[in-house]
């Protein structure tokens, strides 16, 4: 990542962008001193090397320094009354203008996707409201995961409304990235926050939120999304193209998988409701696809599988928070998609 990208150059001294364009401009210099012909013209292609790598401040520094060098070494080496070597350090000026407008124009171009994404991010926190540790005979915990600096803000969400008819969650992620994915995921939470409390049928639910967001949405754009149904022994869900929740006891580890395949909210959901039980020593997890599609150096699925069974063991928060480590230990900590996950357990799991 270029050291302005963050909007905080670094130091002088080891600048890559100042290090790289006089690295160049010495090698012109040095190769202009023993050819037989002027390179001057050239020098402030050093500037174009280093608006690549610093902002446009420094890349104005190294263009001045080459253009000095191109008049001096130009008036040197010519002859009495020979001025061409004007004419070639004064092409190489507008190179080095070029290259300062460059840079300030990726500044400004960087600055503005810089503050677009804090506004997205500040939007999608304020969304992300807390979830009670306690309601209606569950317990919750839940974590959002942001990725690493280089992608954009995305578009998980996760809500909890109590109904009488036990208590609904929603985890969900729409497509996309930045301020456009915050403002659908906004749509969703709204409509499920009103529909979940006045719609007996957990598939009316969905396909209300399909209806609600298909308007906000490109013929190209969706929702994944998956809504639970907490009753006291059983559990519903309503599953519209989203990771399948795991269902975990002190004993087995099950995959939830939809009866039938799904599409997303947006593109016409209907789901096929499926019922489980809902064990009194049941934890069941809701996540998006940033924990089930994240990688390894190797290329390599996060094996949540292999782990899921830690999420029986300890409190709430502590097996979310050995679930994040393993997740940040298999991709070398260099998350690149955001994940919210959401672990919930029955209330009169037992003691030891």
């Amino acid at each position: 990542m270029p050291p302005h990208a963050s909007g905080r150059p670094g130091p002088l001294a080891t600048d890559p962008g100042l290090l790289a364009g006089f690295g160049v401009l010495a090698l012109l210099v040095a190769g202009d001193l023993l050819a037989d012909v002027l390179l001057t013209a050239t020098y402030t292609s050093s500037a174009i090397v280093a608006s690549m790598l610093t902002d446009a401040r420094r890349t104005a520094v190294v263009a001045a320094v080459g253009v000095l060098l191109a008049f001096l070494m130009g008036y040197l080496r010519s002859d009495a009354g020979d001025m061409e070597w004007i004419l070639r350090a004064s092409l190489g000026s507008g190179l080095g203008v070029l290259a300062v407008v460059s840079a300030h124009v990726r500044d400004k171009r960087e600055d503005r996707l810089r503050r677009m994404t804090i506004i997205a991010a500040t939007a999608q926190q304020a969304l992300l409201s807390s979830l009670p540790s306690s309601i209606g005979g569950l317990a919750m915990a839940s974590r959002y995961v942001s990725a690493t600096s280089e992608a954009l803000v995305g578009g998980d969400l996760y809500e909890v409304v109590p109904t009488p008819w036990g208590v609904r969650v929603i985890v969900g992620d729409v497509k996309g990235k930045g301020i456009e994915a915050v403002q659908v995921a906004a749509a969703v939470l709204s409509a499920f926050r009103h529909t979940a409390g006045d719609e007996p049928d957990l598939a009316a639910v969905a396909r209300t939120l399909d209806a609600t967001i298909r308007r906000l949405l490109s013929d190209e754009d969706f929702v994944t999304a998956v809504i639970a149904e907490f009753g006291p022994d059983r559990l519903t869900l309503a599953n519209c193209g989203h990771p399948a929740p795991v269902l975990v006891t002190d004993a087995t580890t099950t995959v939830l998988e939809p009866a039938d395949s799904t599409v997303p909210l947006g593109l016409g959901a209907d789901p096929l409701l499926t019922l489980h039980d809902w064990p009194a020593d049941g934890r069941l997890l809701l996540h998006t696809d940033g924990l089930s599609e994240a990688r390894g150096h190797r290329g390599l699925f996060f094996p949540l599988d292999d782990v899921a069974d830690g999420l029986a063991r300890g409190s709430l928060d502590e097996a979310l928070d050995e679930l994040v480590a393993a997740l940040l230990r298999h991709a070398d900590a260099e998350i690149v998609d955001d994940l919210a996950l959401v672990l919930i357990e029955h209330q009169d799991r037992p003691t030891s």
